[in-house]
């Protein structure tokens, strides 16, 4: 589509004011955005960038749905997404400042219910354990208790918690994973007395002053309409999807925002702690704590080439990496229509946040780098056009995978009937198997959105087809059946991982007859 048109602009600050603030400029900020929206097709984003304790630059460009047409402002409000972890780990470090907690208690000591599938891990997780992706759990583990909105409660995601069977040795490898941050707000709505939302909203957005920020799509104001609302695309074109902004992910993704409260949370944390009030909300002490590497992640050699970075680690809700020399602390955020980017260099006083309702994450890539370049003073490079390159070619051929993957094999091995039936997994609950005017239906009982059509593939393997075509997440579902020909049980995974989200992790469902399932 046509974005000349769309590129309504409001802006709210703009003032470079000393000299490293003076490297920045205006016009090539605005014009890297722009370019970034084309190229992309996304519809709207908003972006702010502070400088030596000053918001010098706030602006919305685009629109907040495509057929509204209202414009995005640098007021307007999005689902931060993963973002929201460093807020989690700040309530706990608060806590931990507080004399309330000790990021080496035990979880069981403030969740006595808490169980993992490993008898060692429980006894041993710490709450800094909770927030460096390193319990032993995969990458998106578990996350079909809360993706895409389900109807689970905090009892039972951490109920579920003890059926995942680990990917990896305790403290070994680093695997990010969600819901040790939805325990980690629990914790933290045990030891405050409080619940996580309003823990946030009360302890943490309103001294910050972010008045308009919310723990919840659901909890922002009847009479503020200034909210995007995500957009998917699909076969070439643009699609509104709005979900629930993940309220099930509550302390790993819930918060909506916008840039111009965002930037009060990036000074506060560049400035180790101390809000614009010249309060504290944690201190220097706890920040370190945070922004310190807990567990290590490989460097690839692009990353090594583009940037010379030396050393990738997670903190407690922050991944830190080395940047051109500098340390470079930040947070990237995604869910169904809507991304999300923090990015700061404590050395230079500097923290870009970039929030777009389409979920291309390189296009906000794209502008953050191009900030950096101008602050650093760095070979002028067309990023915008780089990280193009690298996402629609591995589109492409993500799609070209998924298409080669699948076969035309109409019969099934058997009569479609004997497929059918409540199947269980330990850790999700029942998925259904029915057959309803001669077709086969699937349907994840706790999950709203996963419903759809088992299509023929081979043998006694189907293809999952979700009535929902923008999820994106066409699944294989392989049969396996006993000497009477009944369901003895039954495997998952996407037909692409690299077009489905990870947190569709049907490949960690175990489906058993429910008189069979463990």
């Amino acid at each position: 589509m046509k974005f000349k048109t769309l590129l309504l602009c409001s802006a709210v600050l703009l003032g470079f004011n000393n000299p490293a603030q003076a490297k920045l400029e205006e016009q090539k900020i605005t014009a890297a955005i722009e370019q970034s929206m084309a190229r992309f097709d996304v519809p709207g984003m908003a972006v702010a960038v502070v400088a030596e304790g000053e918001l010098v630059y706030a602006k919305g460009f685009g629109v907040r749905h495509l057929d509204s047409k209202e414009p995005v402002t640098a007021e307007t409000l999005f689902g931060i997404a993963s973002n929201t972890k460093a807020f989690t780990s700040a309530a706990l470090a608060m806590l931990v400042d507080q004399g309330k907690l000790s990021w080496d208690d035990k979880v069981i000591d403030h969740l006595p219910e808490f169980r993992l599938y490993d008898a060692y891990a429980t006894r041993e997780m710490t709450i800094r354990d909770l927030l460096s992706h390193r319990s032993g759990l995969g990458l998106g583990q578990g996350d079909l208790m809360i993706w895409p909105d389900t109807d689970k409660s905090v009892d039972d995601i951490i109920a579920g918690l003890q059926h995942l069977k680990p990917q990896s040795s305790f403290r070994s490898t680093y695997a990010y994973n969600n819901l040790m941050f939805v325990t980690a707000g629990e914790v933290v709505a045990r030891v405050s007395g409080m619940s996580w939302q309003d823990f946030i909203e009360q302890k943490m957005l309103t001294p910050l002053g972010m008045k308009q920020s919310r723990a919840g799509f659901s909890r922002i104001d009847d009479d503020n309409d200034n909210y995007a609302t995500g957009h998917i695309p699909l076969n070439g074109k643009l699609h509104p999807f709005f979900v629930n902004y993940l309220e099930d992910f509550r302390g790993a993704g819930a918060i909506a925002s916008n840039v111009k409260e965002m930037s009060l949370w990036l000074n506060t944390q560049l400035n180790a702690g101390v809000m614009a009030n010249g309060e504290t909300l944690f201190s220097a002490k706890q920040q370190q704590q945070m922004w310190q590497p807990h567990i290590n992640r490989p460097v690839s050699k692009a990353a090594f080439a583009a940037t010379r970075q030396q050393f990738s680690g997670y903190g407690l809700g922050w991944s830190i990496v080395d940047y051109h020399g500098y340390k470079r602390v930040g947070h990237g955020g995604g869910i169904l229509g809507m991304v999300s980017q923090v990015s700061l260099l404590p050395e230079k006083k500097l923290g870009v946040v970039v929030l777009s309702n389409q979920q291309a994450f390189a296009a906000l890539s794209a502008v953050t780098e191009e900030i950096f370049e101008q602050a650093l003073e760095l070979e002028d490079k067309d990023y915008v056009e780089r990280f193009a390159e690298r996402h629609f070619k591995g589109k492409e051929q993500a799609y070209a995978n998924a298409k080669a993957a699948l076969v035309e094999d109409y019969q099934s091995a058997l009569p479609p009937i004997y497929y059918t039936g409540t199947l269980h997994d330990a850790w999700y609950g029942d998925v259904v198997i029915e057959q309803l005017d001669g077709k086969l239906r699937i349907d994840f009982t706790h999950t709203k959105r996963l419903k759809g059509e088992l299509q023929h593939h081979s043998g006694n393997s189907f293809i999952v087809k979700w009535d929902e075509p923008l999820l994106e997440a066409d699944a294989f579902i392989h049969f396996t059946l006993d000497e009477q020909n009944k369901v003895h049980s039954a495997k998952m995974h996407a037909v692409s991982t690299e077009v489905t989200d990870f947190s569709f992790d049907f490949r960690n469902l175990d489906l058993r007859p429910k008189k069979l399932s463990r």
